[in-house]
């Protein structure tokens, strides 16, 4: 049976991606900070819930107990805060670090044995297309580049051991996550302009299904027409 890994589950991606996995037949590890929220999540057939707070990275060892092959890790947590470089003092940079990047790097690490055990798959759910320098939101972006940087050295550095990296970069996608950012900069937010969680969980599912001939190195989402 194929062992899929997801992070950030209770969040809008997250979730949606668990379901689209565990709807292919995966046994799906659920991570997320909140016991409560992954109730959802634990009662899908296949899968286990594990809580886990991300900005706590000594914690993180222990959502890989019993794992010993993994066919895919699938990184979706993520934190966005809208504050000025003025207002942002070392503690909100800390944290969105810890959830958007250094967590990300940390569990890689740690699977690594895992994911090459089965030639496995890493997806890095990234901010959307063409988001950088975005002022009162350097936080987030400085973050997402760097998840970026580590993606793409990440692919390279295992490519002789089989593991295949894909960075997915989705537009507006209907989640809170958006409409709380969306809020904090004073614009409007219309879910159905936005691409579905389920459609970004559908694109992951496609790419974790691709013979091992070939790999996708980056999806990049834009709302239909």
């Amino acid at each position: 049976m194929t062992t899929s890994m997801v992070t950030g589950a209770t969040g809008g991606i997250g979730s949606a991606v668990v379901r689209a996995l565990a709807g292919r037949g995966d046994r799906v590890i659920a991570l997320g900070r909140d016991p409560g929220r992954l109730a959802g999540s634990a009662a899908l057939p296949g899968v286990t819930a594990r809580a886990v707070d991300l900005r706590d990275l000594a914690a993180l060892p222990a959502t890989l107990d019993g794992v010993t092959g993994l066919d895919a890790l699938v990184h979706c947590a993520g934190t966005a805060p809208v504050a000025a470089v003025a207002d942002s003092p070392a503690a909100l940079w800390e944290e969105v670090l810890a959830v958007n990047l250094v967590a990300a790097a940390e569990l890689t690490r740690l699977a690594l044995p895992a994911l090459r055990a089965r030639r496995g798959h890493a997806v890095f759910v990234n901010a959307a297309p063409g988001v950088h320098g975005v002022p009162g939101w350097s936080a987030y972006t400085a973050a997402k580049a760097g998840l970026r940087e580590l993606a793409d050295a990440l692919r390279a550095e295992e490519a002789g051991n089989g593991v295949r990296v894909t960075s997915v970069y989705p537009a507006g996608t209907a989640t809170e996550l958006l409409r709380r950012t969306r809020a904090a900069f004073g614009r409007d937010y219309d879910p159905d302009a936005c691409i579905r969680p389920e459609t970004v969980a559908a694109a992951i599912r496609d790419v974790l299904s691709l013979p091992p001939d070939a790999q996708v190195g980056e999806v990049t989402l834009h709302p239909g027409p």
